[in-house]
């Protein structure tokens, strides 16, 4: 592997692993079921494939010729979020041994990993900004770009399992009332809190 890939690589890995939206989603998923998590880390892999790809053809260069095309999707993901965190809050936590085909506790989690991903056209922004410094000048820039969209796809599938992991592994802790009621509530709170800003964000911006 070249350095400029190492480089690539670790930058990509922090962007990956900031904690926002898609590490709160995965979280939220993987206190129903281990699995339930690692579904929604699939659909947030998918979601960053859609914006690598996108951003390797260049066509994600029209979110920044059409300002307002940018809000009104940055409008519409945060919309959804906050969509997410409201219904946490309302949905009662699902006790121990309940079913986990409950859909008022799953509700389809690769669409929701998906979906809260894809909606965030900052991410597009972002691979269009970055892939570009990875590609050296002469060389073959679709397929080079191409691999630099794998590598995000890979980090991401890995590091929501490693996620969904932990939250499956602290099981027995986070089925103590207290702890699951703390998590439940607070997980609720920081997709609401998130789906809120950036909705506000982009309201005041149109505006």
């Amino acid at each position: 592997m070249d350095g400029q890939l190492i480089a690539f690589t670790a930058i990509a890995a922090g962007l990956v692993a900031v904690p926002g939206a898609d590490f709160t989603v995965v979280v939220r998923n993987a206190l129903v079921s281990r699995r339930a998590g690692a579904v929604c880390g699939l659909g947030i892999a998918g979601g960053l494939l859609v914006h690598t790809t996108l951003a390797a053809a260049g066509v994600a260069a029209v979110l920044v010729a059409v300002p307002a095309l940018f809000r009104a999707l940055q409008l519409l993901g945060g919309a959804y979020v906050l969509h997410l965190g409201v219904r946490t809050l309302r949905t009662p936590r699902r006790p121990a041994g309940a079913s986990e085909a409950d859909p008022a506790t799953q509700a389809h989690p690769l669409r929701q990993g998906f979906v809260t991903n894809v909606l965030n056209p900052k991410a597009s922004l972002t691979f269009l900004s970055l892939l570009p410094q990875f590609v050296p000048p002469g060389g073959a820039a679709l397929p080079r770009t191409l691999l630099l969209a794998l590598i995000v796809c890979a980090l991401a599938l890995t590091w929501f399992q490693m996620v969904a992991l932990l939250v499956d592994r602290l099981g027995r802790w986070l089925r103590r009332p207290r702890a699951a009621r703390a998590l439940h509530t607070g997980t609720g709170v920081a997709l609401t809190a998130l789906g809120a800003a950036l909705s506000l964000e982009a309201f005041l911006a149109l505006l």
